[in-house]
């Protein structure tokens, strides 16, 4: 595979399972010093791109905690000198339930870890960034970020405010050399998407159903469209919420 990431160093959040994983991968194989990231230890991700002749870490982090975040990218510029990109992709779906019954402690939580991680990791990832001369952000939203899901009102209000916070500060550094876009992923086959359906066949189906393409997308094609967007090739592309859902969203 083309080493078109060679000497180039990313962080990518929620490196554990589903899309960061296959993300944080995809770039180990095009040449990329990968720093993963998650709340959990995460060894299957780390002993992957080793063992193919990668090169990465694992800092381990609650995005919800800035100084959490804060040692995250310290320890990146420790170990690599550097930061050219970042996929800041950990959220969780919180505990659905409808505006009225949706629990103080499930908003918030909901809140800080994909809002205001998005905004922690930014708001330290920026800044060494500018060091090297310019770099690209790739947030991960959800087409909850672009239409309604009823039942998970706090993650859809994240996710609005994720595709909101990227055009933001797309256009804040634009003149830097920094751009920021968003991925909006459908129904992706992630262990967040099976929990949300309970495994239910049944369930699957349904979403299935609602999608032109009739099918689920795999975490690999997420992975592939965060690697174009920070190529040369996507190099007049920010401000953007992508949708990759299979064309759900178009109708």
């Amino acid at each position: 595979m083309e080493q078109i990431f060679k000497d180039k160093v990313i962080i990518v959040t929620g490196s554990t399972f589903g899309i960061g994983k296959s993300t944080a991968i995809a770039f180990a194989q095009r040449g990329a010093k990968v720093v993963l990231s998650d709340w959990t230890q995460d060894e299957d991700t780390l002993s992957t791109i080793i063992e193919n002749g990668g090169d990465a870490i694992f800092v381990k982090c609650d995005v919800s905690d800035e100084n959490d975040v804060k040692n995250l990218v310290a320890e990146t510029i420790a170990k690599y000198g550097r930061l050219d990109f970042a996929f800041n992709n950990a959220g969780i779906e919180g505990t659905p339930a409808s505006a009225t019954e949706c629990s103080n402690d499930n908003w918030d939580k909901t809140i800080n870890i994909n809002l205001k991680g998005v905004w922690y990791c930014m708001k330290y990832q920026i800044p060494e960034m500018l060091k090297v001369g310019g770099g690209v952000i790739v947030n991960n939203a959800s087409i909850a970020g672009l239409v309604g899901f009823g039942g998970v009102p706090a993650y859809v209000a994240s996710k609005h405010a994720v595709v909101g916070l990227t055009k933001n500060v797309a256009l804040d550094y634009a003149k830097q050399n920094i751009r920021v876009n968003a991925v909006c992923p459908g129904v992706i086959h992630t262990p967040m998407v099976d929990r949300f359906t309970g495994q239910d066949p049944k369930v699957l189906e349904q979403l299935v159903a609602a999608k032109p393409m009739g099918r689920v997308g795999q975490p690999e094609e997420i992975a592939e469209t965060v690697v174009f967007l920070c190529s040369n090739a996507a190099s007049f592309i920010t401000g953007q919420a992508i949708a990759i859902d299979g064309g759900w969203t178009t109708q």
